[in-house]
């Protein structure tokens, strides 16, 4: 019996703990896609003939396999962010690849074919310069890592280190990379820059240097950029200045011979830095003879080293990207050459002889909305006939990965600039042709009855072909096996459901991104009306791509390249005009900022196709300051774009006559501020009617004691429903609505564990008034804010308690209304009843977005993205500053939760399950035309879409729900009040007759 109940106990505690969402409901309503990010080292795997994986090493400290027939990720391992997780190298052999990680900290080896770790050793302290596989006798058995100061041997099998030692002369030589030939030696090269090269070779077997020797070299300042290993031991360097190569054998302590170029017949590009690439397939044996010199941008000629003569093989002019390939015996050189602006071949050449292989031809069309091709890696393999073939994957500029096989067939596609999202908008998608036509039914005021008539007529006319031509595809359908059947998405076919549930998602993405830091925009305020921007995220790039994603499927209907952006440019998107104003197009601004000048550009394009719009952006030739993106509209229903440049002067977008009048008599109402944050100092002004501007007000924060982290508006589209909350006395505390209110989060600069603190000063962006002024001690970030309605939550880490915590303020007028019809900021005479509390958080967290609903009238979940990849939706009410340590019966007619400091993560809370999204940066909501429903983007390395139901779907029917048997039920009632009213009528007559 007591086996029984603790079987029955450990059942109950089991069954408590599951949960799971139904098979069915998997991937209906959601989808996720994942990314890699740029591709810094790839090789194919061919250990195993015919294999179909290529290994990936990306610049976001990403080691993948990928299905080289559908792109599909094998499996994937990501590492920590930063420098710590650096991937230094990969080197590949058989089924072992072998990485360098954060800057020489870890070596490790990985499985490829289940991606699983081998073994991982730590290496010695110092900075990483360089490692290679060590083989002898045709046998790779050792890897070697050389550092700043020392070198050391490691066993391939387990990582154990077989012998470390110390670099001669390592203070004054900067030892740059290491070579191995298969002959039992290993050389490093160290440099004094511009004054000569030290060569040591080590003994594999036991670390003993073997030799030696320097050779002046004053011309040379790098030798991994200058500098390449060639047949056998052959180090050739290439001297830009002098237009020579000079090379020297390893093997022998002969003196460094000089080729001038022109001797070979050769020509150098002016301006351009000639470049050596030359390939060794087997680290157990020596380099291929051959190699490639660049000698233009678009000019390579392959060379040989014959018994110490170079010969030129081929010259290839123009050729944008080469590479070498081995299968077997047989080394093969491709060449990517162009035939046109748009189209570029692929071709196959011998590398002993620099003959053209028949049938390797591949031709590549190049995408006019994507960047140029940008590196070249090749998979030979010899064919049943012995001849050799080859499969490619093309990287391009825009990150994007390409595979092609011959003849010119594309396989597959990954747009791997979506990893690194900077901003997104999602814009409702257009009405249908019927729809439109339905709009202009009622036609103009000035329409006759008969010209109404006649086109109601046409409507449902309209309307009659449409349901027609929908029954003919539904039973088409069904006449073909469900596998034919084709549900593709295309931009032609889409338009908006009757819920609005699918949008077009606007995204800009970092292509060519340097580096970054989070920072606020500044928020424009008005008096009478909420206009404010949200904050973004500053990235510096070269270059960025914008992409049109259906949010239903996740399908890219379209993209856009910018190349030419600045090295240091901020990126902000704005929607100016949507698809609510038929026949006038959708327009979306994106405000292009180089940080450095302040100078802008302004690119305006169809978020719904992707097209550049005709209407011409005014040029900015001051720098700028502030863009603000007010209510008011031209004649054409696109939203005014108002720029603030470095002289205090406006300028506006789109600017007609209509606008400047409109901002003529609205001057009095625009307010916007100016944050710098090096000095501690936020501004506000007010526009003139002159389009000038005016200082209203400044508060200014000591930068010795503090600094400005972030600033944080509420957003422009946000709806509240409710001014107030009843009471458990029935009486009601009116919320305080401050559209203008700005959440200013501050930041000790002081870092010691005792004196560090987080500032939290709402001020309000009109009068410059601070509304209330909360400190965190014994705190530091990073601070993630939301702020909605009447409350601000803040997340901190505390270093006194060692954990995050939430803290929340909410703002109420109090059980009177000032003002119930318009708010004003110049008219508070009170200040606000502040309410704060803070709470415990059991886990890291990396953003936190609200949920948005179309009326307000949904109640508000908090979305929360963890360090660990899962998305929290929790509920407001847990973070409630009014619940109560001991319940009254006033607080149990509010429904409020009793004071508990820990939240507690509920595994139904996930929305995500089990569809981690690594390294979330961002999560982007938007309503629906149900209020009951929210659309949730998260975005970082993956994207993820899908949608929440704060309080339920209280305007939808289930999924489930029994049709059938309410309509039998509604069926059988009908028919039976028809019988009943027939008998009744029948026993009133034959009353009345007798």
């Amino acid at each position: 019996m007591a086996k029984l109940i603790l079987s029955c106990l450990k059942f109950i505690l089991l069954y408590s703990t599951i949960d799971a969402v139904f098979e069915d409901q998997v991937g209906k309503f959601d989808w996720r896609q994942q990314y890699v990010g740029k591709v810094r080292f790839s090789y194919f795997d061919a250990h195993v003939q015919g294999t179909k994986k290529v290994l990936l090493a990306t610049e976001n400290n990403v080691f993948a396999a990928l299905n080289t027939r559908t792109g599909d990720l094998f499996w994937r391992h990501v590492d920590k962010a930063g420098p710590e997780g650096n991937i230094d190298i990969l080197m590949l052999h058989g089924q072992d690849a072998v990485m360098v990680v954060g800057n020489g900290r870890l070596l490790r080896s990985w499985d490829v074919n289940v991606g699983g770790l081998n073994w991982e050793v730590v290496l010695d302290s110092g900075s990483y310069q360089a490692a290679c596989l060590v083989g002898f006798q045709d046998n790779v058995k050792h890897v070697v890592v050389l550092k700043k100061a020392i070198i050391s041997l490691h066993y391939l099998s387990n990582g154990h280190q077989k012998w470390i030692e110390n670099l001669p002369e390592s203070d004054s030589v900067d030892y740059q990379t290491v070579y191995s030939f298969g002959n039992g030696e290993v050389v490093a090269l160290g440099l004094v820059p511009h004054s000569h090269i030290t060569i040591v070779a080590y003994s594999v077997e036991d670390g003993e240097i073997l030799k030696q020797i320097s050779l002046d070299a004053p011309w040379l300042s790098d030798i991994q950029s200058s500098c390449a290993l060639i047949g056998k031991g052959m180090l050739t360097c290439v001297d830009p200045a002098s237009l020579s190569l000079h090379m020297i054998n390893l093997h022998s302590e002969a003196e460094m011979t000089q080729i001038p170029l022109q001797s070979l017949g050769l020509e150098v590009s002016p301006g351009f830095h000639p470049v050596l690439i030359s390939s060794q397939p087997n680290p157990a044996r020596q380099p291929l003879s051959e190699f490639f010199l660049q000698l233009g941008p678009e000019r390579y000629l392959l060379l040989q080293l014959n018994n110490g003569q170079i010969v030129t093989l081929r010259d290839f002019n123009p050729a944008m990207l080469v590479s070498f390939a081995t299968t077997g015996e047989k080394n093969v050189a491709a060449v990517m050459s162009p035939k046109n602006k748009t189209a570029s071949s692929l071709n196959l050449f011998s590398a002993e002889t620099g003959r053209r292989l028949l049938d390797t031809t591949i031709n590549f069309n190049l995408d006019p909305n994507g960047g140029k091709p940008e590196k070249l890696y090749v998979q030979a393999f010899l064919k049943k006939d012995d001849a050799v073939g080859y499969r490619v994957m093309v990287q391009t500029e825009d990150h994007a990965l390409t595979f092609l096989q011959q003849p010119g067939r594309v396989m597959w596609t990954r747009e791997e600039a979506l990893s690194d999202v900077v901003t997104m908008e999602m814009v409702d998608l257009p009405l249908t042709g019927t729809q439109a036509e339905l709009e202009g039914e009622f036609g103009k005021k000035a329409d006759g009855l008969l010209s109404m008539v006649l086109k109601r007529l046409s409507s449902q006319l309209i309307l009659l072909q449409a349901w027609i031509s929908h029954l003919w595809k539904l039973f088409y359908d069904a006449r073909k096996p469900h596998s034919q059947v084709k549900n593709e998405v295309t931009i032609e076919n889409l338009s908006r459901d009757e819920f609005n549930l699918q949008k077009m998602m606007v995204m800009v993405t970092a292509a060519g991104k340097l580096n970054g830091e989070d920072t606020e925009t500044n928020t424009p305020t008005d008096v009478l009306q909420s206009v404010f921007l949200c904050s973004s995220l500053f990235f510096f790039f070269f270059s960025t791509k914008l992409f049109g994603i259906d949010s239903k499927t996740g399908i890219i209907l379209w993209k856009h390249y910018l190349d030419s952006i600045p090295t240091n440019a901020v990126f902000k998107l704005m929607v100016q005009r949507t698809t609510a104003h038929f026949p006038h197009p959708p327009q979306c601004t994106l405000l292009i900022k180089d940080k450095d000048t302040g100078l802008a550009t302004l690119h305006v394009f169809n978020p719904i196709f992707g097209k550049k719009s005709h209407v011409t952006p005014p040029a900015l030739p001051q720098p700028i300051l502030q863009s603000l993106l007010l209510p008011l509209m031209d004649q054409d229903y696109a939203k005014v774009l108002l720029l603030v440049d470095d002289q205090y002067k406006v300028s506006a977008f789109p600017s007609t006559k209509n606008v400047l009048q409109q901002l003529q008599e609205m001057a009095s109402s625009i307010f916007f501020y100016l944050i710098d944050s090096s000095q501690g100092r936020l501004t506000g002004y007010r526009l003139r009617t002159d389009l000038s501007t005016e200082l209203i007000w400044e508060v200014v924060i000591p930068t010795e004691i503090q600094r400005i982290v972030s600033v944080k508006g509420k957003r422009p589209n946000e709806h509240v429903h409710s001014q107030g909350r009843v009471m458990g006395d029935r009486s009601v505390l009116y919320k305080y609505l401050n559209p203008n209110l700005l959440a200013v989060v501050t930041e000790s600069t002081d870092l010691h564990q005792e004196r560090s603190f987080v500032g939290m000063i709402l001020i309000d962006g009109v009068t410059g008034r601070i509304i209330h002024e909360a400190v965190q001690r014994k705190a530091r970030g990073p601070v993630h804010i939301v702020h909605s309605e009447n409350w601000v939550v803040y997340e901190y880490w505390s270093t006194k308690s060692r954990r995050n915590e939430f803290s929340v303020i909410e703002l109420y007028e109090g059980t009177e209304l000032y003002n119930s019809t318009v708010f004003s900021s110049l008219d508070r005479p009170y200040a606000p009843q502040v309410l704060q509390q803070s709470y415990i958080f059991p886990s890291s967290i990396a953003t936190v977005e609200a949920t948005l609903t179309e009326k307000g009238i949904t109640s508000r979940h908090l979305l929360i993205g963890l360090q660990s990849g899962g998305i929290l939706s929790l509920p407001k009410m847990f973070l409630d500053p009014r619940r109560p340590e001991i319940i009254t019966e006033q607080s149990r007619e509010e429904n409020l939760i009793p004071y508990a400091p820990e939240l507690l993560i509920r595994t139904e809370w996930f929305i995500n399950y089990n569809q981690s999204v690594s390294r979330v940066r961002g999560i982007y909501t938007a309503p629906s035309g149900l209020e009951s429903t929210c659309l949730v983007v998260a975005y970082g390395l993956d994207i993820y879409q899908t949608r929440v139901y704060p309080s339920k779907q209280f305007d939808v029917l289930k999924d489930d729900y029994d049709y059938m048997l309410i309509s039998s039920v509604l069926l059988a009632l009908f028919f039976a009040t028809m019988i009943s009213k027939r008998l009744a009528e029948v026993k009133l007559l034959n009353r009345a007759w007798r």
